[in-house]
């Protein structure tokens, strides 16, 4: 586990959010916040790159809706009332503007922020991040769980493992997965317009074993203006942010 230099719960949104902060930085410097992906927790997503990513900057990582140590209400789960909150937990912690890296659902509640809030983006990475569910393979869309993409027993031990460690109601696992997993299949709310409207420097970070096809991130690389694309050899999705000795030097290099 990743030590954090603190942590707190925020009230935003109906929610008592909990996040985390690592590192520090010299006034001025944009923070980069961490969004992790469904069913996951800070440590589960980032603690392969946390350390390195917070030896010279500011780090702040929450834990979204029903995700970790942050309850759940009975607000539904959906991807623009989780860019809400994030932006409501800038708000409260008077950050104007930070970069961004999302996976997964993280990804799509990041790319949700720089659409509706571009003032409050400096870079954006996003990892796994689709925006239409066309971009997402068939056996991912409609679930067959012989697809080596998708979680393994082992990858959903460790989730529910770290849900009973730390979430507020541990008994409510297998209803909170269901509605993760909703909120992961439901329609997505944008254009290829909002991409190419984009202003945020971008990075789009995909395995090639990946629940979104390469393909549709090379059309999300087309659009979005001056985009990069990286896509990481012989990578599953849940492997995707362990890939540190590939990653950090991509992330380095954008994030500098």
């Amino acid at each position: 586990m990743t030590v954090p230099n603190g942590s707190a719960h925020a009230k935003v949104n109906g929610l008592e959010m909990y996040y985390e902060t690592h590192g520090t930085a010299p006034d001025g410097t944009r923070p980069l916040v961490l969004l992790h992906g469904g069913g996951l927790t800070v440590d589960l997503t980032f603690s392969a790159l946390l350390p390195a990513l917070a030896a010279d900057r500011r780090v702040v990582a929450p834990e979204l809706q029903g995700h970790g140590r942050t309850a759940d209400t009975g607000r539904a789960l959906t991807v623009p009332g989780l860019a809400s909150d994030v932006v409501a937990l800038l708000d409260e912690l008077g950050i104007g503007q930070a970069d961004l890296l999302g996976f997964s659902l993280g990804g799509l509640t990041a790319l949700e922020i720089a659409v509706r809030h571009p003032e409050r983006v400096g870079r954006l990475a996003l990892a796994a991040t689709m925006y239409t569910q066309e971009g997402v393979h068939d056996d991912v869309r409609v679930p067959d769980y012989g697809s080596p993409r998708l979680p393994s027993q082992d990858d959903f031990r460790r989730m529910a493992d770290a849900y009973a460690a730390v979430a507020p109601r541990p008994e409510h696992f297998q209803d909170f997965l269901a509605k993760v997993s909703a909120a992961a299949h439901a329609p997505l709310p944008w254009t290829a317009d909002d991409l190419r409207g984009l202003r945020a420097p971008t990075l789009l970070l995909l395995g090639d074993n990946d629940f979104v096809r390469v393909e549709h991130a090379a059309e999300m690389q087309r659009l979005i203006p001056d985009a990069r694309l990286a896509v990481l050899p012989a990578t599953t999705h849940m492997a995707l942010m362990q890939r540190s000795s590939l990653l950090l030097p991509l992330l380095g290099e954008f994030f500098a």
